[in-house]
């Protein structure tokens, strides 16, 4: 049934490499989300801008194109009201301090080593934030 219910999660996840992107929204689609797959931070824009709701966003730092995914959480937290509360989960190769600092102070609600973590831990983590109510 391709029919998605109201009470399904959507993830947009933020991937340019394909193999990888294919990787993790097939574990999230397991997990029982929706998922929408965006290659770029133009693409990833629109998504929001297109789709009746995004729940959670999976980004990788290094993306295809000009922005990056710091230059995405800055104007996904910064130009619609209705997107800042859309919780983010970076997961990048690389975890300076100044990078993983950045991130966190723009309010995303986890930074991820993508060599130090599975999908799956990834995919439990977005779940268990999920179905924690906002107050």
């Amino acid at each position: 049934m391709d029919t998605i219910s109201s009470d399904t999660k959507t993830v947009l996840v933020v991937e340019d490499e394909q193999p990888l992107a294919d990787a993790i929204r097939l574990k999230l689609e397991h997990s029982g989300f929706a998922v929408a797959v965006a290659r770029t931070v133009e693409q990833a824009l629109h998504y929001l801008e297109d789709l009746v709701k995004v729940d959670a966003i999976w980004l990788d730092h290094y993306l295809l194109g000009k922005e990056n995914g710091l230059d995405f959480v800055m104007m996904v937290k910064g130009e619609k009201a209705e997107w800042r509360h859309i919780p983010i989960f970076v997961v990048s190769n690389t975890a300076s301090i100044d990078k993983v600092h950045s991130y966190l102070q723009l309010g995303v609600q986890k930074y991820y080593v993508k060599a130090n973590y599975r999908i799956d831990e990834i995919v439990k983590d977005i779940t268990e934030a999920l179905a924690t109510p906002s107050a």
